[in-house]
């Protein structure tokens, strides 16, 4: 059985690299070993294989039984609830999964519309003028906003205020490399302190939500409310059964911490490459003067190719599985390496250029473009990600004369698991111009 090639440095230098310097980790690796290659982490006993060719990510992917790696759950769990959607396998994963998804779909996303163009005008209006800020907290506070009015449907201002206070500290606990280094070694040494005084964190939080929970199910109106945690409250199973308190706690974290950091960092991530490539900003901008969205869609896509916010999604193999010359054995841990995927010059030419013309027309294979990972496993978000980064970035573009305040383009930095701007995407605000009226009724 031939094995793919990796690193050979001790598995603590490997997840030094991955968690400092990942960009430049995975692109020595493919550089001398092709597109499947093995790397080793501490805290795991087998190598984890990496591999970006559209046609092993379809492998990858398109195997609905390949399940979770471990480390997936030794990271999440202690924050997102052993019920949470992203880390349950099997009928159960798919059952919720089916449960969650309208609400993210369709008209009922639709809907949502009014509320997150409110919540970014309000934030537009707060940022200074003739100032440098970073945009990147800016984009969080907007993030935040739609989870806690849009998902958890909260309104009542002394809860907003409330959240707003309590939701950063958890988010900013998990923002730590050192944290994902703990997570990684816990099962090995025997140890779980630092988690457990991180779960501490989380109880506040936790009596919000289940409150919350509790509230919405007492409401005799909760059938007629259009925020997505009344819509999982109502939302059964085929057998008639629903989510119990516990599970929906569960389910609000997962969307909390999947569906704000991400989308805040997709959007400074966009304003970055905006900012620093005027011809895409001045065709885009143009676009949107006519009420048009084609070039939005596709500097989105574009965005997300380069600068993807997950690096990775991997799957443990449930099969052998024949890849690249190479035979991976059933139980190993293989990820597709999403920007090495994305920054292929045989998929994309000139792979390292902003240019969002590539999705204009037919776009990117399925395999070619994951920032949302894929198969039964892709972002349940996906489409209201997209669809709150389309507005958001229309509210800016539209009210906004931002320009960028670094020379050169943003670095890549770490916050938990995602690719982030690692100085904040730094700009200043030269004009703010009225906010248009609302059409009436």
């Amino acid at each position: 059985m031939a094995l793919p090639p990796g690193p050979t440095a001790p598995p603590a230098i490997q997840t030094s690299r991955w968690l400092f310097r990942p960009i430049a980790f995975m692109e020595s690796c493919r550089r001398r070993y092709g597109d499947v290659f093995a790397v080793r982490f501490i805290g795991f006993r087998t190598p984890l294989f990496m591999v970006s060719d559209p046609g092993a990510v379809r492998a990858v992917y398109g195997e609905p039984a390949n399940a979770l790696p471990p480390g997936r759950t030794a990271t999440l769990r202690p924050l997102l609830g052993p019920r949470s959607l992203l880390l349950l396998e099997g009928s159960e994963h798919l059952d919720r999964r089916r449960l969650m998804l309208p609400p993210f779909h369709g008209e009922r996303m639709r809907a949502y519309e009014s509320v997150i163009e409110e919540i970014v005008t309000a934030e537009i209006d707060s940022w200074p003028l003739d100032r440098e800020f970073p945009i990147h907290p800016r984009m969080q506070a907007v993030t935040l906003e739609v989870i806690l009015r849009v998902v958890f449907g909260v309104t009542e201002p002394a809860r907003l205020t409330r959240l707003r206070e309590l939701v950063p500290g958890v988010l900013h606990g998990t923002a730590s490399p050192a944290l994902q280094i703990f997570a990684l070694l816990a099962g090995r040494i025997g140890s779980q302190g630092p988690l457990r005084r991180f779960e501490g964190v989380v109880e506040e939080v936790d009596e919000e939500l289940l409150e919350l929970i509790r509230e919405r199910r007492a409401d005799p109106e909760v059938e007629d409310r259009e925020d997505i945690l009344s819509a999982l409250v109502t939302a059964r199973f085929k057998d008639g059964t629903g989510m119990s308190d516990a599970e929906l706690r569960d389910q609000l974290m997962t969307l909390l911490i999947a569906g704000h950091e991400t989308t805040a960092t997709a959007l400074a991530w966009t304003f970055d490459l905006l900012l620093h490539h005027p011809a895409a900003l001045g065709r885009l901008r143009a676009e949107l003067a006519e009420e048009g969205d084609e070039y939005l869609r596709a500097t989105i896509s574009e965005s997300l190719r380069l600068r993807p916010v997950v690096p990775i999604a991997g799957r443990r193999l449930a099969a052998e599985l024949r890849i690249n010359g190479y035979t991976l054995p059933a139980g190993a841990d293989v990820t597709p390496a999403i920007w090495l995927t994305h920054t292929r010059a045989d998929t994309y030419p000139d792979p390292y250029a902003f240019r969002p013309e590539r999705f204009l027309g037919e776009g990117a294979d399925t395999y070619a473009w994951i920032p949302f990972g894929g198969g039964v496993r892709r972002c349940l978000g996906a489409s209201f990600a997209e669809f709150e980064l389309r507005i958001a970035l229309r509210e800016v573009l539209g009210r906004c004369e931002l320009r960028a305040t670094r020379p050169g383009p943003e670095l890549v930095g770490r916050r938990n698991v995602t690719f982030s701007p690692r100085r904040g995407t730094p700009v200043m605000l030269s004009e703010r111009r009225p906010a248009a009226e609302p059409v009436p009724a």
